[in-house]
C-alpha cells in the first residue's frame, strides 16, 4: 500500500498536522519512515491509533491515561474487564468534577443573586468582595 503523507492522516483522522506531531512526539504513535526529502511517510495502521487517541481525549482520558489504554490493547493478555476498570475509573473522576463544577456554579448564581446592579456601586459589590475574600460563607 501506498504510504501516507502526514497531510492525508490528518484529513482520513480528523485532526490537525500539529496534532499528528505532537502524538508522535508523545511516543503516542510510532515514529514514521522519511522520504529522502525528508518528509513522513505513514502507514495506514495509524488512521485506527489516532483516532483511538482523538476519540479518548474527547471522553476525557489524559495522555497518561490513553499511553495505557493504548499499552493494554497492544497486549494480548489484555481482558475487556482492563478497559471495564479504567472507564469506571475515569466515570468517577468525571462524575467529581460534575459535582466540582455544580458547586461553582450555584456558588456563583449566589453571588449573582446578591448583586443589586441597580443600587450597588463597585465599591459595595458582593461579587468582587468574594473574590477579595470578604463575605465569605
Amino acid at each position: 500500500m501506498k504510504p501516507l503523507s502526514i497531510g492525508e492522516v490528518a484529513r482520513f483522522t480528523g485532526v490537525g498536522v500539529e496534532t499528528v506531531r505532537f502524538y508522535e512526539k508523545e511516543d503516542l504513535i510510532s515514529v514514521p519512515t522519511r522520504r529522502e526529502s525528508g518528509y513522513r511517510q505513514y502507514s495506514r495502521d495509524v488512521i485506527p491509533q489516532i483516532r483511538f487517541i482523538k476519540r479518548s481525549r474527547e471522553l476525557g482520558f489524559s495522555l497518561r491515561e490513553i499511553r495505557e489504554l493504548l499499552s493494554l490493547r497492544m497486549d494480548p493478555s489484555t481482558t475487556c474487564n482492563d478497559f471495564r476498570e479504567r472507564v469506571a475509573i475515569k466515570t468517577t473522576e468525571i462524575e467529581e468534577k460534575i459535582r466540582d463544577l455544580q458547586k461553582m456554579t450555584a456558588a456563583l448564581e449566589r453571588l449573582k443573586e446578591a448583586c443589586d446592579s441597580n443600587r450597588q456601586t463597585i465599591t459595595e459589590c458582593p461579587f468582587l468582595d468574594a473574590l477579595d475574600g470578604f463575605n465569605e460563607n
